[in-house]
């Protein structure tokens, strides 16, 4: 969980931040880890969901991000994690501003 924490620091500006198309699910795992194993966590105590990311593009409640994954979300973590980072990487060539970059 170091190493995690380290490589959030080194790639982020400010603020490591959660995002998650199901973030009070994901969120309490995460979260859970890194206090158990460093006593700390370093995203802090907020989150971002995905899906609420993509509404705002098209300005509607209804749009539906989940077409930009190319990982097929099997509920198995890591391809969750895959789909959900393809999906966020093409809001980002849609338009949206990182904090990262």
């Amino acid at each position: 969980m170091q190493r995690f924490a380290d490589w959030m620091g080194e790639r982020s500006k400010g603020q490591p931040m959660f995002i998650s198309d199901n973030n009070g699910f994901d969120w309490q795992f995460i979260s859970w880890y890194f206090h158990h194993f460093l006593g700390r966590n370093p995203l802090g105590h907020s989150s971002t969901n995905l899906g609420s990311l993509y509404k705002g593009k098209p300005k509607d409640c209804f749009a539906n991000f989940k077409h930009l994954r190319k990982t097929k979300h099997t509920d198995h973590p890591v391809d969750d994690a895959l789909g959900n980072a393809e999906a966020l990487h093409m809001q980002r060539e849609l338009g949206l501003k990182i904090r990262s970059e």
